[in-house]
């Protein structure tokens, strides 16, 4: 007995040896020597923008060793891509973006955010460029301010070739000439630091690479920590797209006005509303234009207001060329990359336009039938005898019974037995004055 107890103190003993020695360790070890990757595939948007910033926050209170961004953009706004330059600009760990894979491109945005990393490298099969601010129109004055857009853009992008140490005269033409290059084209013109097949020839390349500032990297063998986007940061990007955010807006007003026209159980109100509820979020998103909203709200009332009191589609007239212009002016999004659909107006405002011309059909055909149910639509209908008509008893008509009686100018006057088929004469009050 003894000797098993002493056998349990030992191992007990050292399992707590080994503990302590495994905590020691692990304390010992910091937990930022690690590199942080992730990717943005898509627009540039305040919902992408967040997540960015996130990262590199995050990145940098583990006191990481090296940020790996990998990129696949059409461009997007230029507010959020401030910010993301500005955090990458003033970011105390390194910052590499990698324009990747084959097929991927840095454009517009793209070009900003990818010359103010400390280290940019780009895939076999990629391109850069095409950075030209494109005006929302062509009248003199807003020519004139188009001109003083572009000089900002391209003095901003200047400014961060300088700082980096890039090709400034290239950065300069990607703005005012909407120059694009391949990825080897960028390599030789100094756009670019390094030229990688995948991730592992990527950090092969960084080992030992120096920064601009002095700082040698030293990455072989640190652990990589992807960051991916939370459900909440995803669903965001997806209402950042003009596109759904437009469909989710017109198909809630019209789920809501169906179940407005039509009560039921509050199907047509949930999904209606929830759609609405998510394209708002979507509104605060993105920049908008409240008088498109506006004409928006009136398209909608007018093709209500048509199908309650129908003026043979003159409102409806209206109201699809107050949805048409509402929905061009909605957004204040000039890139075409990232702007609403020309498509997408013309499909959802058609098909709008097609329920809302049934609909009012529809309610313009019923208000000019004739009454066919309730007594007064019961003359000149065939009924069938359900109870003997002696000169009273019940009929079956229209799938209702209905308390009749022999006319009493028939020249007959036998009874009418059951199955026999009888004519409605006319109605005196809930009765039914029926015949041969």
């Amino acid at each position: 007995m003894m000797k098993k107890k002493r056998l349990y103190k030992s191992a007990l003993a050292m399992l707590l040896f080994f503990m302590v020695v495994v905590s020691l360790w692990a304390s010992s070890t910091p937990e930022g020597r690690a590199i942080y990757y992730f990717a943005v595939d898509g627009t540039i948007n305040p919902a992408s923008k967040d997540f960015i910033l996130r990262v590199i926050d995050k990145a940098t209170d583990a006191q990481a060793e090296m940020v790996i961004f990998h990129l696949n953009t059409p461009g997007g706004l230029v507010a959020a891509t401030r910010a993301i330059v500005s955090a990458q600009l003033t970011s105390p760990i390194p910052i590499v973006v990698f324009v990747s894979p084959a097929g991927a491109q840095a454009a517009s945005a793209g070009v900003f955010i990818t010359m103010a990393a400390d280290v940019a490298a780009m895939s076999p099969g990629t391109n850069i460029g095409a950075a030209h601010p494109v005006p929302l129109g062509g009248a003199e004055g807003e020519d004139v301010m188009a001109k003083k857009v572009v000089n900002d853009i391209a003095a901003w992008a200047k400014s961060i070739a300088e700082q980096r140490g890039r090709n400034v005269e290239w950065a300069e033409q990607a703005v005012r000439e909407n120059t694009s290059i391949t990825a080897s084209e960028a390599l030789t013109l100094g756009v670019v630091d390094l030229f990688a097949t995948d991730k592992n020839d990527l950090l092969a390349q960084l080992e030992g690479y120096t920064l601009s500032d002095g700082r040698i990297l030293q990455v072989a063998g640190l652990p990589l920590r992807e960051i991916r986007p939370t459900w909440r940061e995803r669903l965001f990007n997806y209402l950042a797209d003009p596109n759904i955010v437009y469909i989710l807006l017109m198909l809630g007003m019209l789920a809501l006005t169906w179940e407005f026209m039509q009560p039921g159980i509050g199907f047509g109100a949930a999904v209606g509303g929830s759609m609405l509820l998510l394209a708002f979020f979507g509104l605060q998103i993105l920049p908008i234009n409240i008088t498109g909203l506006a004409l928006l709200g009136l398209g909608i009332v007018l093709i209500v207001l048509d199908i309650f009191t129908p003026t043979d589609g003159i409102l409806t007239v209206g109201g699809v060329v107050a949805l048409l212009f509402g929905s061009f002016a909605l957004f204040d999004i000039p890139d075409p990359a990232i702007a609403l659909s020309w498509w997408n107006i013309l499909a959802t405002v058609g098909t709008l336009t097609l329920v809302s011309v049934f609909v009012i059909g529809k309610s313009v055909a019923i208000q000019k039938k004739a009454v066919v149910t309730g007594p007064s639509g019961m003359v000149g209908a065939v009924g069938v005898v359900r109870a003997d008509l002696d000169p009273v008893g019940m009929i079956l008509v229209k799938g209702e019974l209905w308390k009749a009686e022999i006319d009493m100018s028939d020249p007959s006057d036998e009874p009418i037995r059951k199955n026999e088929r009888v004519e409605i004469k006319r109605v005196e009050g809930s009765k039914l004055i029926v015949r041969r």
